[in-house]
């Protein structure tokens, strides 16, 4: 009988991963690829689960995501209708309980809250099942992630060499107009995401050659995107890769890192100027941000209900702002989540970037690790400007990226090896690269 441990927990989780990346660049509610890719992550995560695992995940990690499910399963059970005086106006007051206006819920739309509470519950099950993960399994879901970056890399490059019209319709339940995405900047969010695991392959595990081809790939695909977010990020990225992943000591990274937020601000700040003044500038994003920050403060306390924001952002919408377009999504996810959430969403926002800082801290050596940091970092910002996240496919890999993150498993390895290496060893790959 063979000692080595079982991988099998490896290929369902790098599965459910590679699925999410094929079939998830939809950003309608209720699409059966979304369904599908929920059930998956949420079944193989309870396989993963039922064997014992030496695995431990983050006490603060764990606490952080039961308040933020709790917070989506207030909002549908029913609350004594007088907690709701004053806080929010009538037309925003929850829908009764079976007919009785004693009881109402938070939320404005309760079969939308449900999705949203499955949805969130599915990505942050497969974000703890990873965790449970050894660290060179971790490490070796990346083949799985760049599999998938590769079929929607292939599937861009074909459409945007034959013809201009690349709207492909019947093939999943949504129109896709950029590799397998229903939205070109969420595809040149999934490619600018991959960067700093690019350079990594690169770099950290002596494919240099196959590395620079990818990226050359990568950068040739957001210009052909369209999308001036993508390409200037891209190029952005890509340096700051290159030198925040070979920076060894804890102040050049920080320097590198805070020089990387300030150059993608700039850049997501200049390319929505441009958004707003030329390409629309009569209904630009200026006016999405008045609209819903004036929704958040009518509802600051409690929300409307998560996924609610288009039924909700209507109410304040300005009577020279109604066309035949309606606004599905505030184009910065921030605002969204607090007019959708209230106060406490806030809250958890403010409790996840400190503890992403804190990672942050104890990530010195690590590059898989530090390319992960980079890579939730970026798309963070673009969340600025946008909603990557509302695609199953990026949030998916943003749970793989936040698994790597928080792992406990590189920390103890990276011990181990630091202390072989003190006995006088040699080790055979640089300290903190995955073997």
């Amino acid at each position: 009988m063979s000692d080595r441990p079982s991988e099998w927990d490896k290929y369902l989780l790098g599965s459910v991963l590679f699925i999410s990346l094929l079939i998830g660049g939809g950003t309608r509610s209720g699409l059966y690829t979304e369904t599908l890719i929920e059930v998956a992550a949420i079944v193989s995560a309870a396989a993963v689960f039922s064997p014992a695992s030496g695995q431990r995940i983050p006490h603060k990690v764990l606490w952080l995501l039961i308040f933020a499910v709790a917070l989506i399963v207030l909002q549908i059970v029913p609350l004594p209708a007088a907690i709701f005086n004053g806080l929010r106006p009538e037309l925003l007051l929850g829908d009764p309980w079976i007919g009785e206006n004693r009881f109402r819920f938070v939320s404005v739309g309760v079969g939308r809250t449900v999705e949203c509470l499955l949805y969130f519950v599915s990505a942050s099950a497969f974000f703890l099942a990873v965790l449970r993960l050894r660290a060179e399994q971790v490490g070796a879901l990346l083949p799985f992630f760049f599999m998938g970056v590769i079929c929607q890399g292939l599937a861009g490059a074909i459409q945007y060499s034959l013809s201009t019209d690349i709207a492909i319709v019947g093939l999943l339940p949504f129109t896709i107009n950029a590799g397998l995405f229903a939205n070109a900047n969420h595809f040149s969010a999934l490619l600018f995401v991959s960067i700093p695991f690019v350079v990594y392959h690169g770099l950290f595990r002596g494919h240099l050659w196959s590395g620079s081809i990818g990226l050359v790939a990568i950068l040739l695909l957001l210009l052909a995107a369209g999308s001036r977010a993508g390409a200037l990020i891209g190029l952005a990225i890509t340096v700051l890769s290159v030198i925040f992943l070979s920076a060894r000591s804890r102040a050049s990274g920080f320097s590198v890192l805070l020089a990387l937020v300030g150059l993608s601000i700039y850049t997501l700040g200049a390319w929505t100027k441009i958004s707003t003044q030329v390409l629309d500038p009569a209904f630009g994003r200026g006016e999405l941000t008045r609209t819903t920050i004036e929704g958040i403060k009518d509802n600051w306390a409690t929300g409307v209900g998560f996924g609610n924001f288009q039924k909700a952002y209507q109410i304040y919408e300005r009577e020279s702002m109604l066309f035949k377009q309606y606004v599905n999504h505030a184009h910065n996810d921030y605002l969204e989540i607090a007019f959708e959430g209230g106060v406490p969403v806030v809250l958890l926002l403010v409790g996840y970037f400190a503890l992403l800082f804190s990672a942050l801290v104890r990530i010195r050596r690590d590059p898989l690790q530090k390319a992960a940091i980079l890579s939730v970092t970026f798309l963070l910002i673009h969340s600025l400007v946008d909603y990557p996240l509302r695609t199953a496919a990026l949030a998916m890999t943003f749970a793989y990226l936040n698994a790597v993150i928080f792992h406990k498993g590189f920390a103890a390895r990276l011990a181990q090896k630091s202390e072989f290496d003190h006995n006088g060893e040699k080790l055979l790959v640089p300290a903190g690269t995955p073997s």
